[in-house]
C-alpha cells in the first residue's frame, strides 16, 4: 500500500463526508500548511463517457477572482496582429520563427494563441502542443482575430477545461492565500461553465462528484447541492 504524505495521514477529518462549499473551502485552506502559497484545485467527476464524440466536454471560463498565477502567453501572429498581442502583454510573439522555436523544443509558455491565418503553420505543432493541452482551438477562444482581448483574458483568469478519459475535469481555481469568498466564486464559475458545456449525449446525473484540495493537502468532498450543480 503506498505511503501517505504525513500532512494527509495526520488529517483527522473523515474524507468521505460531504461538506457544503463554504465549509469545504475553509477545510482546504486550513490544511494548506506548506511553506509556499499552495494552489487550490478542483476535480469534477462528470456522468459522461468521453470515448463518444457526443459526450466531450471542453471549454473556457474566466474565473472572477483570477488564478493567482502569472500566465506566460505565446502568440503566433504577424504584422499588426503581432503588435496588438505585444501591446496586450504577450511575452512571446512570432510567426514562422516562433513555430520553428517550438519545433526545436522551446516550451517556455503556458498558453498559445494564434490568428486564423496562421493555422496552416500552427498545424505543424499538433503532435507537440496537443498532448500538453496547448494546441490553439477556436472552441476555447485561442484561435481568434482578436488576439489582444484573448491575451488579456488569458492573463486575467481565463482557464481552459477538458474532460479526461476517466470522465473527470481537473482545474486550478486559485491559491490558498485567496479569501474564502474568492475561491467560492471561482468554484461556482467553473461549475456553471461545465453545466453550460453539458453535451447532448450526456444521460442521467451529470455532475456526480466534486472534490477540492490544495497542492499538498487532502481532498475534501463537496456536496454538489450546495453549489447548485
Amino acid at each position: 500500500m503506498p505511503k501517505q504524505a504525513k500532512r494527509i495521514a495526520a488529517w483527522s477529518g473523515d474524507r468521505n463526508v460531504l461538506h457544503a462549499l463554504p465549509e469545504a473551502v475553509k477545510l482546504v485552506k486550513a490544511n494548506a500548511t506548506a511553506k509556499f502559497d499552495e494552489s487550490v484545485e478542483i476535480a469534477v467527476n462528470l456522468g459522461v463517457d468521453p470515448r463518444h464524440a457526443d459526450q466531450q466536454v471542453r471549454g473556457v471560463v474566466s474565473l472572477p477572482s483570477g488564478t493567482g498565477r502569472d500566465v506566460r502567453v505565446a502568440v503566433i501572429a504577424k504584422d499588426a496582429k503581432a503588435e496588438e498581442a505585444k501591446a496586450a502583454g504577450a511575452e512571446i510573439v512570432g510567426a514562422e520563427d516562433l513555430v520553428e522555436r517550438i519545433q526545436g523544443g522551446f516550451m517556455e509558455f503556458d498558453r498559445v494563441i494564434a490568428t486564423p491565418d496562421m493555422m496552416a503553420l500552427v498545424g505543424r505543432l499538433g503532435k507537440i502542443l496537443g498532448p500538453r493541452g496547448l494546441m490553439p482551438n477556436p472552441r476555447v477562444g485561442t484561435v481568434t482575430p482578436n488576439v489582444g482581448q484573448a491575451v488579456k483574458d488569458a492573463k486575467g483568469g481565463a482557464i481552459e477545461f477538458r474532460v479526461e478519459k476517466s470522465g473527470i475535469v481537473h482545474a486550478g481555481i486559485g491559491k490558498a492565500s485567496f479569501t474564502d469568498e474568492a475561491i467560492t466564486i471561482n468554484v461556482k464559475a467553473l461549475v456553471d461553465a461545465l453545466n453550460r458545456a453539458k453535451p447532448a449525449g450526456a444521460k442521467g446525473l451529470y455532475v456526480k462528484r466534486i472534490s477540492l484540495s490544495s497542492t499538498m493537502g487532502p481532498g475534501v468532498k463537496v456536496d454538489t447541492a450546495s453549489i447548485g450543480a
